[in-house]
């Protein structure tokens, strides 16, 4: 940008903040959880009817943003992974649009403990989210609650469904069934994830910005995925739904291998 519009890096790191959040004010309503029990069984409808997991209210996971090393803060921002980030954690349903977000949280802490100081969390254990009431699944007299899927990452409770632990489960047992199902309906959010990196490509790379800038415009970019996925027929045209299975899939094409040129034709 700063060659392409003669612009400087200093006018550059000034207005792109104030831009992100313009658009932030703007658009803030496309993100935003069910207000009723009647919303969330429609999300949970549609988590049975296309990836066939009853009781699934969304999907949550986190993704690190990398971030250059943070001005004097040790290791504050540090992750598992080797390398300074801050979180995005998102909840999506199951037509992949994110119905919570929260950026900002040092890389240092998990998902599950991101999950914990959020807001959704909160409305959940005091129990102010307007979940239905539980019921039996069908052909069955257990009630079951309502629930979000997590993966290992996240503790298991009464809202929170994770896999069965290890990766020793025979073939055919209900373990490895469980968690062969689980994963089919929990993707939608790592799909969500994947877009965004595709879509928004300074996500594939560290940015060179603090903290609290970087989680502003990592913000727009969820709200503007929202935005693209309900207004933009083009967005996310990879994804198509098979009338046969009614199962959602991305379709990545694969990249070409051209035969290298010999030095003598280079």
């Amino acid at each position: 940008m700063q060659y392409l519009f003669k612009i400087s890096k200093q006018a550059i790191s000034k207005f792109i903040p104030e831009v992100c959040q313009a658009i932030i004010n703007g658009l803030k309503d496309n993100v935003k959880l069910p207000i009723n029990p009647q919303e969330w069984l429609m999300m949970s409808d549609a988590f049975d009817e296309l990836w066939n997991f009853p009781h699934c209210i969304g999907a949550v996971d986190g993704k690190h943003e990398v971030l250059q090393a943070p001005v004097n803060s040790g290791t504050e921002f540090y992750n598992y992974k080797g390398h300074f980030s801050i979180l995005l954690f998102i909840l999506a349903d199951a037509n992949y649009k994110i119905r919570f977000v929260d950026v900002g949280c040092q890389g240092r802490i998990s998902d599950g403990e991101v999950y914990k100081n959020t807001k959704l969390y909160s409305l959940i254990v005091k129990g102010k989210l307007n979940l239905p009431t539980p019921t039996p699944l069908e052909g069955r007299n257990k009630v079951i609650p309502y629930y979000l899927l997590g993966d290992s990452a996240f503790a298991l409770f009464e809202n929170m469904m994770k896999p069965f632990p290890g990766q020793t489960h025979a073939k055919g047992t209900l373990e490895r069934v469980f968690n062969y199902r689980l994963s089919r309906a929990r993707r939608v959010v790592e799909s969500v994830l994947g877009i965004m990196a595709q879509v928004f490509r300074f996500l594939r790379k560290p940015l060179m910005i603090e903290p609290n800038k970087a989680a502003v415009i990592v913000l727009t970019t969820a709200l503007l995925h929202n935005y693209l996925r309900a207004h933009s027929d083009t967005y996310c045209s990879g994804i198509r739904e098979s009338e046969s299975l009614r199962e959602y899939y991305v379709t990545l094409q694969p990249l070409r291998n051209f035969a290298r040129r010999s030095p003598d034709n280079a």
